[in-house]
């Protein structure tokens, strides 16, 4: 069947023809809002990246059935303000984790900042969404209750 298209369209002696195509990145908007026609949010490109990276720096460590090593577990360390906790360990974990997790995003730059009067870690992820080249700036803020 396929010789006989190929005759029709005279490829016979070509080539197969190769093409870049361009990875599209959609999600569910997680907000689960819905439009006005009943359908459901999407995000797209680096808007769903940017929530995939979110997601995953917030669920905590065996939050997640039968994958239980996935999430940043984050908020580990707003409990450990009071103890030495320390900006480059968090970087550490924030890096491997999105490295690990999620091939669509490559960390640029992490800033951290502690606040232990405060009860905050503060949390600047800057990455590049890998299909598009696009630079994303990420901002957490972790507080508990005091």
């Amino acid at each position: 069947m396929a010789k006989a298209f190929s005759i029709e369209d005279g490829n016979l002696g070509v080539k197969t023809l190769t093409s870049a195509r361009k990875q599209s990145y959609t999600d569910l908007d997680l907000t689960f809002s819905p439009k006005p026609a009943g359908d459901l949010y999407k995000k797209n490109e680096a808007a769903a990246v940017k929530q995939a990276v979110k997601t995953l720096l917030l669920t905590n460590v065996t939050e997640r059935p039968f994958n239980s090593d996935f999430g940043g577990n984050l908020n580990d360390f707003i409990f450990e303000l009071d103890t030495e906790t320390d900006a480059d360990a968090l970087s550490y974990r924030i890096i491997n984790m999105i490295d690990l997790y999620e091939p669509r995003a490559k960390v640029l730059e992490t800033d951290i900042i502690l606040r232990p009067d405060t009860n905050e870690v503060r949390v600047i992820v800057k990455f590049q969404v890998v299909s598009t080249s696009e630079e994303v700036v990420l901002n957490l803020s972790l507080t508990r209750l005091s």
